[in-house]
This record gives C-alpha cells, sequence and structure tokens, in this order.
C-alpha cells in the first residue's frame, strides 16, 4: 500500500506539470483562451475518450462555468470538437486532431488570418492617404509601404504551407522534404536569425 502510494505521487506531480505547461502555451498563443483551456487541452490529450464537462470540472477542479466558456474559446479555434451520442444527455467533448499537431494548426490557421487582416488594414490605410503630400504624410507613406512588404513577404511564406482546415502535421510535412531540401530550409532559417542578431548588436 505505501509502494502505491509513493508511487503515484509522480504520476500526479507528473500529470499536473504536463497540464500546467500546455495551459500557459495555450494562453500565451490564442486570445481570449485562459490557462484553463490550456489545461483542458492536455486533460482531453491525457484522455483515453471523450470527456464530457462534468468529467474535465471534477478532473481540474473548475467550476464548470469556466470550464463552458474555455470550450466554447477551443471550438472557436478549431482544436476541440463536440459530439452527442444517440440517447445521451450531455455533449461530451475530444480534441479535433493529435496533440500538438491540432495546436500548431490552429496556430497557423491563425497567423495566417492576422497576415490577411494586416495585408488589408495596410491596404485600407494607404487609400486613405491617397496622393497627400507634406513631410507627415510622405513619412506614413513610406512606413506603410514598408510595412505593406514585410505582410505580403509573411503571404508568401504561409502560401508554401498547405490551406488549415485542422491538425497541421508538421512531422509528416518534414519527413516529406527531401533530406537536401530539409538541410538547405535550416541554413537559410540560421542564416537569417544569425542577420538578426547581427543587427541587434550592432552599436
Amino acid at each position: 500500500m505505501v509502494r502505491s502510494a509513493s508511487a503515484a505521487a509522480p504520476v500526479a506531480q507528473a500529470r499536473r506539470t504536463l497540464l500546467e505547461g500546455v495551459g500557459q502555451e495555450v494562453a500565451e498563443s490564442f486570445p481570449g483562451i485562459t490557462r484553463l483551456g490550456g489545461q483542458i487541452v492536455a486533460a482531453l490529450y491525457l484522455a483515453e475518450s471523450p470527456r464530457s464537462m462534468d468529467e474535465l470540472s471534477a478532473e481540474l477542479g473548475r467550476a464548470k462555468s469556466n470550464i463552458f466558456a474555455n470550450l466554447r474559446g477551443l471550438e472557436a479555434a478549431g482544436i476541440v470538437e463536440h459530439h452527442r451520442a444517440p440517447g445521451a444527455r450531455h455533449d461530451r467533448y475530444r480534441l479535433r486532431g493529435k496533440y500538438p499537431d491540432v495546436v500548431i494548426g490552429a496556430y497557423v490557421a491563425r497567423l495566417r488570418w492576422v497576415v490577411a487582416d494586416k495585408r488589408a488594414l495596410v491596404r485600407r490605410s494607404r487609400e486613405i492617404l491617397g496622393e497627400a503630400r507634406g513631410p507627415e504624410a510622405t513619412a506614413l507613406r513610406t512606413k506603410l509601404d514598408a510595412l505593406g512588404k514585410t505582410y505580403d513577404r509573411f503571404a508568401e511564406l504561409f502560401a508554401l504551407l498547405p490551406p488549415v482546415e485542422g491538425p497541421l502535421d508538421l512531422e509528416a510535412i518534414v519527413d516529406g522534404l527531401p533530406r537536401v531540401a530539409l538541410d538547405a530550409l535550416v541554413g537559410v532559417i540560421r542564416k537569417a536569425v544569425g542577420l538578426v542578431a547581427a543587427r541587434k548588436a550592432a552599436p
């Protein structure tokens, strides 16, 4: 009995550590979703079957109203889905795909939306500015043009990825790349990171 209790302690601690870590990760990546939302993601990942709101509330020790609010946010982000079996009284929740792919897919979809939204914002601002003249107009036009080019480059990058309507299996994408292409991509990223670091270090 003592041995069983002592064995349970590290299991509970490891589980809690994962719940807290995923909670922080998801909360920092998706506006409107709290750490509890991330803990729900981890709990659903660890579960062997879909969970009801009551089960999630009992497992995480939080009120059903808080669980419900975060589940709605997770569904809106494309991370969680619900279903109700015929004859059942309550919905049950599960991840839309395996973790962490489902979170990565949702995050890439969000970034893609942000880039598209900001490109449209720059275009609207540029149209409003029109052909206005003067130092302030010229300075603003320069900033808008530079920002537009930056978001256009980001859009080109996202165009290389497949459209995301659910989990994005990065592991499969990486495995599907020829080794020479993967090495070239890693080299480009390292070079870009090195250039950024050099610029920051420059006096």
